[in-house]
């Protein structure tokens, strides 16, 4: 099967991406790394009437550090952000997620911005960065805004971006140099590179006495967005974080989730 007809805009500058978007008057897409755009054109389960293709727009890739956050542009290939000593040094909960993205091969074109603005529940970029506490922003004709994460998730493959909104730049809190932060992530899946079942992203950071003074954690797969396990946090903030703490904790995890049914369990 092949695309329904539509018409084709290459951008070369954001201005020109986010003029695109308003003149398709909701009826126009962004192409960035179409690793799940690509598929869903050719199922025609996607038929735009125009696609805009933001790979030449210089402007939307590349990492920057700057006032406390590490800026990662939306179109940075994920490859690009896996290789990357800064993310790996400032926001290394970012590297490990980006770990079990697909295969090389997609994350050769896949982009951190693509993922995010995809928001499948299950996906690994949009949960670390739910637990990461970022924000993105978003551009179109009449203006930007920045938003937190947290609010930019409103369901399955659902976000607040609106239809003439392009999502520029991610930005991720960077803890201070004597921090004493630990990170982790982990999912389950059927083969490596698949889409997860249930994932978990994990920060926390403990005071020099061992206690733990800020903590998130988020699951992903287990309803229409990731979500973060709030009160699983204010159960382990100020405590000393051993296993039977944690597991007193966790407790409340199956009252907070509402997995759905599929083939891959109940």
């Amino acid at each position: 099967m092949k695309p329904a007809p539509f018409d084709y805009t290459l951008a070369e500058t954001i201005e020109d991406a986010v003029q695109a978007l308003a003149d398709g008057d909701g009826e126009a897409i962004i192409l960035a790394g179409g690793q799940t755009l690509m598929p869903m054109l050719n199922m025609r389960m996607a038929r735009p009437e125009r696609l805009v293709d933001i790979n030449r727009v210089a402007a939307l890739s590349g990492i920057e550090e700057g006032d406390g956050m590490l800026t990662i542009k939306a179109c940075t290939r994920q490859a690009d952000v896996l290789a990357s000593d800064v993310v790996r040094q400032k926001v290394p909960l970012l590297t490990k997620a980006i770990a079990f993205v697909g295969h090389t091969q997609t994350r050769n074109r896949g982009t951190v911005g693509g993922s995010l603005a995809h928001a499948d529940p299950a996906a690994e970029i949009p949960l670390a960065s739910l637990a990461m506490d970022a924000e993105v922003t978003l551009q179109s004709v009449d203006g930007i805004r920045r938003i937190p994460v947290a609010e930019f998730f409103v369901g399955p493959l659902e976000t607040a971006r609106q239809e003439n909104e392009l999502l520029v730049a991610l930005h991720y809190p960077v803890a201070a140099p004597e921090a004493r932060v630990g990170t982790g992530f982990h999912e389950m899946n059927e083969r490596h590179g698949d889409f997860a079942i249930v994932a978990a992203a994990a920060r926390v950071e403990l005071d020099a006495a061992g206690s733990c003074i800020s903590i998130a954690l988020a699951l992903g797969g287990v309803d229409s967005c990731p979500m973060r396990m709030t009160a699983v946090e204010q159960g382990l903030l100020g405590t000393v974080m051993d296993d039977a703490a944690i597991q007193a904790a966790a407790q409340s995890i199956p009252d907070a989730i509402d997995p759905g049914d599929d083939q891959h369990g109940t």
